[in-house]
């Protein structure tokens, strides 16, 4: 838990002294715990994606992830965005490729930062709507949740402050 920094000293007259001097200093908890965070920040993969809040007869959907690190959890639909994608784009593809559906985008609800263990994410939520019917190609479940739903079912960490943000501006 120590740290260490070293350079030469200079003499009275600001001339190098030729000596190497070490300095050893020691971290608080708090000082650890920040120096940690910007260090795995800087060396964390970061991804840009986005999540479609599906609107329906005064439900949102949520739907449970089917692969990966995160099975069995919930989350808004969406995915990655493809280098020169525009988000809004990015929504329609990755809603065609989970739900093969159609959607109409609106207005973005709300955007999240967030620091998984593997990765950091930035997501930028959309509400929208259905233009065709659905089905689960992806994932494992899914559900259509009134407001007093929304805590019913495990969210992923990132997708939290998305449900406050839904009931903070009245979706559902």
């Amino acid at each position: 838990a120590w740290g260490e920094l070293s350079h030469p000293p200079t003499g009275l007259d600001g001339t190098d002294s030729g000596v190497l001097c070490s300095c050893h200093f020691e971290r608080s908890g708090a000082e650890k715990s920040r120096f940690e965070r910007i260090r795995r920040a800087k060396a964390m993969k970061r991804i840009e994606v986005v999540a479609a809040i599906i609107v329906h007869d005064g439900k949102i959907l949520a739907t449970q992830r089917g692969y990966g690190n995160y099975k069995g959890s919930w989350e808004f639909p969406g995915g990655k965005i493809e280098p020169g994608e525009a988000p809004e784009a990015a929504l329609v593809r990755e809603i065609h490729e989970e739900l093969d559906a159609d959607i109409k985008v609106g207005p973005k609800l709300i955007t999240v930062d967030y620091d998984y263990p593997e990765f950091a994410m930035t997501m930028q939520c959309f509400v929208c709507t259905l233009a065709s019917s659905m089905k689960l190609l992806e994932h494992s479940d899914a559900r259509w949740l009134n407001r007093d739903e929304l805590d019913d079912v495990g969210w992923l960490p990132s997708d939290i402050e998305v449900v406050a943000a839904i009931r903070d501006v009245g979706v559902v």
